[in-house]
């Protein structure tokens, strides 16, 4: 009797690539359960066997010696999908496991509408057109695209281990093993920017030294109402163990006590929020730049001298230092003095209301080759603006002179005419308002009162010219006492006039065609609306910059156009020129 057997067919098999199977008579036919033991490609038994032959070569019709001969034809239009029994050890769709990107990966099960994606053909999607499309995807993205098949997977695994900064943010809820697992896919993970959205302690520090062996920068960020429990100890331990370590940036570090640095590859270091330091120990060689806020509340007691005595001592390639604090003094100045770093270029002391004309006399007779300086918050004057023009007027470049009662506008004047090289200039809250530090004079007498008068009128009624070739950004944020500016700078881009309430629309001048931002916040309309109409006509008069050349019979002087002109112009200019933006003022 002949027995005929249906084939089992997947849906997506067209109807002319049908596999048919028929067994030949046999008295005694072997049990056979659905779907075939042996290969498709070779013919061989698929227990124990791994076929060495391409998916698209094509199969002919074998005998297998089995117990009753089987004739089996496939289909040579499309391969079938790699068998599902070769590989016992699935991946998950989503993995952090480390693996070998040079080794065959082992198949997983997915539709054929993917295998015909990833599939040599027409419609398959470049590489190099997906990693482009992927690495611009955050973090969370990249997680998310992981998921959808196999090529989207291998491809987001590529960019996990290739990655050499990583930005992330750590919700309130997420767990820590969650963030190593993520951190441990980034085997070239090099910069390291975190920001926590909860409290941070050790075992987060622990969790990146042991995550990231390779690390050269970190960055920690965190909101001010959270806390940052970690102490010195454990930072020190941090910075010891991280050999590779170049940059540390830390927020939030209240809770530190005092700490022991020790590191031969650290460079930059900046820690804020430094509260009752104990100790102070700098055991860093190559360190060039530092930076320490420390806390704004009264009773910080931080030995301030003994610290930079400590860095002069242990830190001797420093280049970069800002401290700020309202423990600052003389003695301070005069420590570092002693310090003889000579390869200081970079020095911001802020907040040090006890820093006066002595303390400029003794930075400049020390450090003559400054290119920044930063004096906000001090107690200097014009005499001590006077000391810095005469000693760096070939190398200052920026100078921030903010929250100096004791400035006026003569000395800003004078500066801005004797440091050619000046492109940043800061003078916010200098030439203040005294009425609106102190409205109430109840309690004072006639003469008192009369005095208060005569010094109010002396600061409120000052203006200010500045005329230089190279200043690019000038703050004079909060200057109440300003009546009058006028400015002839044509590189200047950058002009903050915010809460300058006093100055007249008819007393302002700004002949700075290369402007694109002016901030006017807490000014009056009519100052805004005149600030509006000058900037619109100096870029009117930017776009119109062609010479003139009269007619034939010299009648009239019209405009040429610049291909016409005999005068030589530059390519840079003529670019700078098409790509001129107008001017913004902003208000808000």
């Amino acid at each position: 009797m002949h027995f005929e057997n249906q084939p089992h067919i997947p849906p997506a098999t067209p109807s002319g690539s049908i596999a048919s199977f028929i067994s030949m008579d046999t008295p005694h036919r072997a049990k056979k359960h659905r779907g075939s033991y042996n290969c498709g490609r070779c013919g061989l038994p698929k227990k124990g066997h791994v076929c060495h032959l391409p998916p698209s070569t094509t199969t002919t019709p074998t005998q297998t010696p089995t117990d009753s001969s089987v004739s089996v034809s496939t289909s040579t239009s499309r391969p079938l999908p790699p068998s599902r029994q070769q590989h016992s050890n699935l991946r998950r769709a989503l993995s952090f496991d480390d693996t070998d990107l040079r080794c065959e990966s082992p198949d997983i099960e997915i539709d054929e509408s993917e295998l015909d994606l990833f599939d040599s053909g027409s419609g398959k999607l470049p590489v190099s057109c997906m990693w482009e499309i992927l690495r611009r995807l955050p973090p969370e993205g990249l997680l998310a695209a992981a998921r959808v098949c196999k090529g989207w997977r291998e491809t987001t695994r590529r960019l996990w281990r290739a990655a050499e900064e990583l930005r992330l943010t750590v919700p309130p809820r997420t767990q820590l093993v969650f963030v190593g697992s993520l951190l441990r896919r980034c085997t070239g993970l090099s910069r390291l920017s975190l920001r926590s959205e909860s409290d941070l302690d050790a075992t987060m520090l622990a969790c990146i030294a042991f995550s990231c062996p390779n690390l050269e920068v970190m960055e920690f960020s965190s909101s001010e109402t959270l806390v940052n429990r970690i102490t010195g100890d454990e930072l020190g331990c941090f910075v010891a163990n991280k050999r590779c370590l170049r940059s540390l940036k830390m927020e939030g570090c209240s809770n530190l006590g005092g700490f022991v640095l020790c590191s031969s590859s650290l460079s930059a270091l900046w820690l804020s929020d430094l509260y009752c330091l104990s100790k102070m120990v700098f055991n860093c060689p190559n360190l060039k730049e530092i930076s320490l806020d420390f806390s704004r509340q009264e009773n910080e007691s931080t030995d301030l001298i003994a610290m930079v005595d400590g860095l002069g001592r242990s830190c001797p390639r420093l280049q970069n230092i800002h401290v700020a604090s309202f423990r600052l003094s003389h003695a301070t100045v005069l420590a570092l003095t002693a310090a003889n770093l000579r390869g200081l270029r970079m020095l911001s002391l802020v907040f040090g209301t006890e820093i006066s004309d002595a303390s400029v006399a003794a930075i400049s007779q020390s450090y003559s080759k400054l290119e920044l300086l930063d004096l906000s918050g001090s107690s200097i004057s014009d005499s001590g603006i006077g000391m810095i023009c005469n000693v760096f007027p070939g190398t200052l470049s920026r100078l921030l002179l903010a929250l100096c009662p004791n400035i006026t506008s003569s000395g800003i004047q004078f500066a801005t005419a004797q440091l050619p090289l000046l492109e940043l200039m800061d003078c916010g809250m200098t030439i203040c308002d005294p009425s609106s530090q102190n409205p109430t004079c109840d309690e004072s007498g006639d003469f008192e009162l009369q005095m208060t008068f005569k010094h109010k009128l002396h600061l409120i009624y000052q203006k200010l010219i500045i005329k230089h070739s190279r200043l690019k950004k000038l703050s004079l944020w909060g200057c109440s006492g300003l009546d009058a500016l006028y400015l002839n700078c044509p590189e200047l881009n950058d002009l903050n006039l915010n809460s300058c309430k006093n100055l007249h629309p008819e007393r302002v001048l700004l002949q700075c065609p290369s402007l694109e931002s002016v901030h006017a916040s807490g000014c009056h309309r009519l100052l805004t609306g005149a600030i509006q109409s000058q900037v619109s006509n100096n870029l009117d008069a930017k776009e119109n910059q062609s010479p003139h050349k009269r007619l034939a019979d010299g009648s009239k002087r019209v405009r040429v156009p610049l291909f016409l002109s005999e005068q030589p112009y530059d390519e840079d200019k003529k670019r700078r020129r098409i790509e001129s933006r107008p001017c913004k003022v902003l208000v808000d």
